[in-house]
């Protein structure tokens, strides 16, 4: 088993696992679209993963995460899902900010160079 498989199947453990907690109902097609969302956010990590050969994960790892899945508050669950929105808005603030200061720094740097090569003002 590759380490992707085993995060995957690790995954689908503990995605149950929440899905008993929260006490919703699943369907199918909606297990695998929150799988392909793992999958797209951790690419990177499970690229790495799939490199290296492993077993699965540890039963007492598992039961261990499973734990922590069922030690979540409601009030700490409202708070991951406030948060979403709102890092995801400030991510794509950040990367305009940025940008603005790297198009800022290089409107200087030409300016600089316009100065120095004409004679300046």
């Amino acid at each position: 088993m590759t380490g992707r498989e085993a995060v995957l199947e690790a995954f689908d453990r503990l995605f149950e696992r929440a899905v008993l907690r929260l006490r919703v109902e699943c369907a199918a097609d909606e297990r695998e679209e929150a799988r392909q969302h793992f999958l797209e956010r951790f690419d990177g990590l499970l690229a790495l993963a799939d490199q290296a050969s492993m077993p699965s994960i540890p039963n007492e790892v598992m039961e261990a995460m499973e734990a922590k899945v069922d030690q979540v508050s409601p009030a700490q669950l409202a708070g991951y899902l406030a948060a979403i929105p709102l890092v995801q808005e400030t991510a794509a603030v950040l990367q305009r900010i940025a940008y603005l200061a790297a198009e800022q720094r290089l409107l200087e740097h030409v300016i600089g160079q316009a100065d120095g090569r004409y004679g300046g003002n």
